[in-house]
């Protein structure tokens, strides 16, 4: 007789680099949610998307359940099941559950520490409470991660100091200009990172400051906060060659930045180096705008090889931090050991049974 399975199966920055991830990225997460309500003996799913991973939570009957939920993924997203399985994780049991309270406390990080994973998690398990499609177990074990976070967040050093995609971003244009006094800085994207980074450049001295989003009602909130300039969308290309620091987080699928328009505009300051940070995935530049002369373009994993010199400083806390855990993800391995072994099968819902719309879909990790 088979046994029930609490599982996760994925693939995250470790093993997928930024190319990968673009291309395995959920565009619709409620869509996926309805297909992989066919999958027999899937009880439960949830679905964590963002920048740097895209990972599924379930229970199933058995582990066949894993298959099923990995070739539908893998058709909708037109990707080879045997390249998946290159680089994917796939973990069962007490593993399943760490990996969770690791990932929603940042130790799985590409920056490791940083404090929007938990955000994006709790996004994540209320999207698939509100289509319906956890039960009895994803329920304790997400609500588990939760409080396991936040104890290894108060009791250990794991989050201290400026730990963000947006300061590293800061510090790297630092570095490259000195005083960003007399830089000036065009912040492409409105959503929380786009906001968060244009927050961490004023706050570190970049006074000529403009934010530029497709909704301008919404560019022009965040730059009012800010004592900001706003910008067009629709007339970006003719603006770039005015800015020495371009970071971009949108949501676009594809890249708003070419390399045609910046070509052009590096034609108008021939003698002026431009620095684009692409926050985003898919990513907002295109990538053969790094070939170009005097452009230096940096992305998510080039931020994450820059920031791994403070990896060296928190290894200590990181080593605390998975004791901690280890501990609380083997008790609740117990209780649903024995909720798998007795349950009723009727407690878990059927994933996507009580889907009543598109739910929000979290994007990015920093």
């Amino acid at each position: 007789m088979t046994e029930p399975c609490l599982f996760v199966i994925g693939a995250t920055h470790h093993n997928a680099p930024v190319e990968v991830r673009e291309k395995l990225a959920v565009d619709s997460e409620s869509a996926l949610r309805g297909q992989l309500a066919s999958v027999q003996g899937l009880r439960e799913i949830a679905i964590l998307n963002t920048c740097n991973r895209v990972e599924f939570y379930g229970v199933g009957a058995s582990e066949a359940a894993l298959d099923s939920v990995q070739a539908v993924y893998c058709a909708r997203q037109q990707f080879e099941v045997g390249q998946f399985e290159k680089i994917r994780i796939r973990l069962t049991g007490v593993d399943a559950a760490l990996h969770l309270f690791e990932v929603a406390s940042g130790i799985d990080s590409q920056l490791v520490g940083e404090n929007e994973i938990f955000g994006q998690v709790k996004e994540a398990y209320a999207a698939a409470q509100a289509s319906g499609s956890t039960g009895a177990v994803l329920n304790r074990l997400f609500q588990k991660a939760f409080q396991a976070a936040k104890h290894v967040r108060t009791h250990t050093g794991i989050s201290s100091g400026r730990v963000s995609v947006a300061n590293v971003a800061v510090d790297l244009a630092t570095n490259i200009f000195g005083s960003l006094a007399d830089a000036k800085v065009l912040v492409l994207g409105t959503g929380e990172i786009g906001e968060g980074t244009a927050k961490a450049f004023k706050s570190r001295g970049a006074d000529d400051l403009a934010v530029a989003g497709r909704r301008i009602e919404r560019a022009t909130e965040v730059a009012g906060g800010l004592g900001a300039g706003t910008v067009k969308f629709e007339e970006l290309d003719s603006h770039l060659a005015s800015y020495d620091i371009i970071v971009c987080s949108t949501s676009a699928p594809t890249a708003v930045v070419r390399t045609s328009a910046i070509s052009a505009a590096m034609k108008r300051r021939p003698a002026r180096p431009l620095l684009l940070i692409d926050l985003a995935l898919p990513r907002d530049v295109e990538a053969s705008a790094a070939d170009l002369q005097n452009v230096f373009l940096y992305n998510l994993d080039d931020l994450a090889k820059i920031a791994e010199s403070n990896r060296a400083a928190r290894e200590a806390e990181i080593v605390r931090c998975r004791e901690l855990l280890s501990q609380r993800a083997a008790g609740l391995w117990e209780h649903v050991q024995r909720y798998l072994a007795t349950g009723p099968d009727g407690d878990a819902p059927k994933p996507g049974s009580a889907a009543s719309g598109p739910a929000p879909a979290p994007r990015t990790e920093a």
